[in-house]
């Protein structure tokens, strides 16, 4: 990522328990995560006698307890309306169901969102483990690290104090009104199922979830419920659409990371990406034929714990089965009922 064609306006994130005004009527609070990536940005946005929060946090003691330090301090005084959930990943809808019973507050969502978030609350223990296990070995991933994964990198999705039972559906295309400002909603998919982002195109402002951020690209992957989608082409094709639809001179504010301006370039930046890990893909399989499993060093050539192993799989996955959509990979099934792939 070269920071030359992006903009910080604030260079340091907030503090644990502070509000960072990073916008007018809009106020930034950054809560903890216990991974590499280590933290979530949520947003609060002035609201008709009260605050609108745009995501909640991941279901953890620490971010309650985050929550704790900034409703005692320097929120104060004033008081939530609602609660504006872009997707279903725990550190974004995590804690909706103790915002719901802490404070009553309703929840705006996508309906995709909403039943998938639905779906975890109600999930087996093991999230399907029944269904993975063979999902993870047909790509090649060896059984004791299956195992690993399924009880450990699974971990993320049990992270949440569940959805209330009522919602506001939001979809692409609505007006949505949160105080004296009327947001456009958009809705992406790759990342999550059908992601809201707010564009308020009067105050040049694009508050973007995890469908754009900077310095890092967010992850795209394939999971056992739908193993042969063209997850990156859906996000691709998003990327494309958030081009022609937001202006470049938004102030962009993600899930993660620092807000920033140059919306397009980053938008450009994260497409070759995509395109360059397509290549480190096709070069690994030139000479073999190759599993899932066997892939993944070649394009995460890092240790990766269980959590990150299970995010990475997905991710390479991701990338064949868009290149098996665009004729760049074929399927060469094993007899030993793993699928592997060579470049065309």
């Amino acid at each position: 990522m070269n920071d030359a064609v992006l903009r910080f306006p604030v260079a340091e994130p907030p503090t644990q328990g502070a509000l960072v005004d990073i916008a007018p009527g809009i106020q930034w609070l950054r809560l903890p995560l216990p991974y590499r990536l280590n933290h979530v940005n949520l947003y609060l946005i002035e609201d008709d006698g009260g605050w609108a929060v745009l995501d909640t946090g991941l279901g953890t003691d620490a971010c309650r307890a985050a929550w704790e330090i900034v409703l005692a301090g320097p929120f104060a005084g004033r008081r939530l309306t609602r609660m504006i959930v872009t997707h279903f990943h725990p550190d974004h809808v995590g804690l909706a169901g103790w915002l719901h019973a802490r404070f009553g507050l309703e929840l705006w969502m996508p309906r995709p969102e909403y039943l998938y978030s639905l779906a975890l609350q109600y999930a087996p223990g093991d999230l399907g483990a029944e269904m993975h296990r063979p999902f993870y070995r047909r790509h090649g991933l060896d059984a004791s690290v299956t195992e690993i994964v399924l009880s450990r990198g699974h971990e993320y999705l049990r992270r949440t104090t569940g959805v209330p039972t009522t919602y506001h559906r939001i979809r692409h295309g609505d007006s949505l009104r949160i105080g004296g400002r009327s947001f456009r909603v958009l809705t992406g998919g790759g990342h999550a199922l059908e992601q809201a982002m707010l564009v308020c195109e009067a105050d040049r402002i694009f508050l973007a979830a995890d469908q754009v951020i900077a310095r890092i690209s967010p992850n795209v992957s394939v999971h056992a419920m739908e193993p042969d989608l063209d997850a990156l082409g859906i996000y691709l094709r998003s990327l494309a659409d958030l081009r022609g639809e937001v202006a470049d001179d938004v102030f962009v504010l993600p899930g993660h990371g620092l807000p920033f301006l140059g919306l397009h370039p980053r938008i450009d930046e994260l497409t070759a990406h995509h395109a360059e890990r397509c290549g480190v893909i096709a070069v690994a399989c030139r000479d073999r034929a190759l599993t899932v499993a066997d892939i993944v060093p070649h394009v995460f050539p890092r240790e990766l714990d269980a959590h990150q192993t299970s995010f990475a799989f997905g991710e390479v996955l991701a990338h064949v089965n868009h290149m098996l959509a665009g004729g760049a990979l074929r399927l060469e099934p094993g007899d030993d009922a793993t699928d592997r792939y060579r470049t065309l």
